[in-house]
């Protein structure tokens, strides 16, 4: 009896049929990449609005300004990291995230940007967790202050039990232990005037998590059946949930 020749996991094709195919792929890569700068060439045409507020910020230096915040740059990223009071660990999915931070800090003081993470617990609380998962970047506390509230990422518990939270633009219910992800960008003048700039949230923050970048050009994709389901902490690969 002849031998069961093995099914291909995906449609196989001539070299010549397969080159024909990704030209046709080629072509909207291109437009995605157009659009991609059409879009980043609107959000630097957005207003910018002011920072009157004084907030107070609790890291390695002790209590800073947001000015502070800058390092003497004139631009400052924030990366509103999920880690609430009493928290015993980071958000996994902010975790995720984080874990690309400092690759990206070998490069960006270098061009006149400073990229930070603040979250709400106090500062002590997450030093523990930033050692354990060997962290270099700068973060901070923002605890007693209305930074992480008046930028849409925590919320109070009455509005929570009223589901009046505003995430992302749009008024929504409860948000999971009143924490939510997101990036506050903010640039600073000669005057030492500060603006905000943009803010994004939810999968906003996507683009900066490279190893998806990886996983869309991999035969199998992401590979999810929900946003991050298969995504461990890094150092909780070869544990067992």
């Amino acid at each position: 009896m002849p031998t069961a020749q093995p099914t291909a996991p995906h449609r196989v094709v001539s070299r010549d049929e397969w080159v024909e195919e990704r030209k046709k792929l080629l072509q909207k890569e291109k437009e995605l990449t157009r659009h991609r700068d059409e879009v980043n060439s609107a959000r630097l045409e957005l207003p910018w609005v002011q920072v009157e507020k004084n907030y107070e910020f609790e890291g390695p230096n002790g209590k800073e300004s947001l000015a502070d915040l800058f390092d003497g740059r004139s631009q400052l990223i924030v990366y509103h990291f999920m880690y609430g009071p009493g928290w015993s660990q980071g958000c996994d999915g902010c975790s995720f995230l984080a874990d690309h931070i400092d690759g990206a800090n070998l490069h960006l003081p270098h061009h006149d940007v400073t990229l930070i993470a603040v979250s709400r617990a106090p500062y002590a609380e997450f030093q523990a967790f930033k050692k354990r998962m060997g962290w270099q970047f700068k973060w901070v506390s923002s605890n007693g202050s209305d930074f992480n509230f008046d930028y849409g990422v925590s919320f109070t518990k009455e509005s929570i039990e009223q589901g009046k939270n505003t995430y992302n633009y749009e008024e929504r219910g409860s948000t999971e232990e009143g924490e939510g992800p997101g990036l506050s960008v903010f640039y600073k003048d000669d005057n030492g005037d500060i603006y905000h700039t943009y803010s994004t949230y939810a999968r906003g923050g996507d683009i900066l998590i490279n190893t998806y970048n990886y996983l869309d050009i991999a035969p199998k994709g992401r590979n999810e059946n929900q946003i991050m389901d298969w995504m461990r902490l890094h150092d909780e690969y070869d544990q067992v949930r």
